[in-house]
């Protein structure tokens, strides 16, 4: 079982021309085509079932100076419209639960706009963009944001790290900056996108060991050489999370093959690619809500 916890929903006319750019250097056909086929709600459902994908954290991006803008309207509506689509004879597979993006600088009320998306669309998150949006991740203006997360019982996803991206301010990428917050905000749990890639990877280890509330994700890694970055990974068995960061990673299996072929337990390789995110996200337990009432259609 697999939950993909970084899938980008931008279509490439939400993105700048160098993000488009950047990410087709990578790929070996035509990525413009590839998303724009892949990139409709009953297209992503059969994308991630034929990737064994569980379930899928879609993510908003509202960050116009860096990167480009896809609004958590059409985040939501996308979400909710592939999700009320007939599963497949195996199941629910391929569902999507919406993170949304609201940057400082152009939303005042930033719980008001959090409260209004969870109760519009059923978003189960926010993804925290330092970097692409110019902001310390410990910013005050940044808190009632993430008291209203916790309140709601969110995730909060948080860049970190480097990124190639034109405007890109990586100074605000640091991990140690989301001390405060884990110390602030004791509830919220903190899953730090891309885990401080590549020159801060002993301080995300170090906060992931240091706080319960704080989490490695690992997209954006070649899954292969985890444990060179993470040498003691096998320590932090319950705090490491899956992500691909597709389309930027176009190729979602590579990296979970690579994960099953680590010299790490079988139960910690699915704790990776399914049971800590699904802790998080509240998708099993008999205490926790199921995957059904959790993904909301409507």
């Amino acid at each position: 079982m697999i939950i993909d916890f970084h899938v980008h929903l931008s279509r490439p006319e939400h993105e700048h021309s160098w993000v488009m750019e950047w990410m087709s250097a990578n790929y070996s056909g035509d990525l413009i085509a590839h998303m724009t086929e892949v990139l409709t709600p009953p297209a992503i459902r059969a994308f991630l079932q034929k990737h064994d994908v569980d379930v899928a954290v879609g993510l908003a991006e509202v960050s116009p100076v860096t990167t480009g803008v896809a609004d958590n309207e059409y985040v939501g509506r996308f979400c909710r419209e592939a999700n009320a689509l007939a599963d497949p004879a195996a199941g629910a597979r391929g569902r999507l639960l919406p993170f949304a993006s609201i940057n400082p600088f152009i939303v005042n009320d930033l719980a008001a706009e959090l409260t209004r998306l969870v109760e519009r669309y059923g978003f189960a998150g926010i993804k925290v963009y330092p970097p692409y949006q110019h902001h310390a991740p410990n910013d005050a203006r940044l808190y009632p944001l993430y008291a209203r997360a916790q309140e709601l019982g969110l995730v909060m996803l948080v860049h970190t790290g480097s990124s190639i991206f034109k405007g890109a301010r990586i100074k605000y990428a640091d991990p140690l900056l989301l001390d405060d917050v884990a110390i602030d905000f004791p509830e919220l749990p903190i899953v730090m996108a891309h885990s401080g890639r590549p020159f801060w990877y002993e301080q995300a280890f170090w906060l992931a060991r240091r706080h319960p509330n704080v989490y490695l994700e690992v997209s954006g890694l070649p899954a292969k050489k985890l444990l060179d970055y993470f040498p003691r990974l096998g320590e932090l068995a319950d705090k490491v999370i899956y992500g691909s960061d597709w389309p930027g990673n176009p190729d979602m299996r590579r990296n979970v093959e690579a994960i099953h072929e680590l010299d790490l337990p079988v139960e910690t390789r699915q704790a990776i690619l399914y049971g800590n995110a699904a802790r998080l996200l509240r998708l099993n337990g008999t205490a926790e809500r199921n995957a059904d009432e959790r993904i909301a259609v409507g």
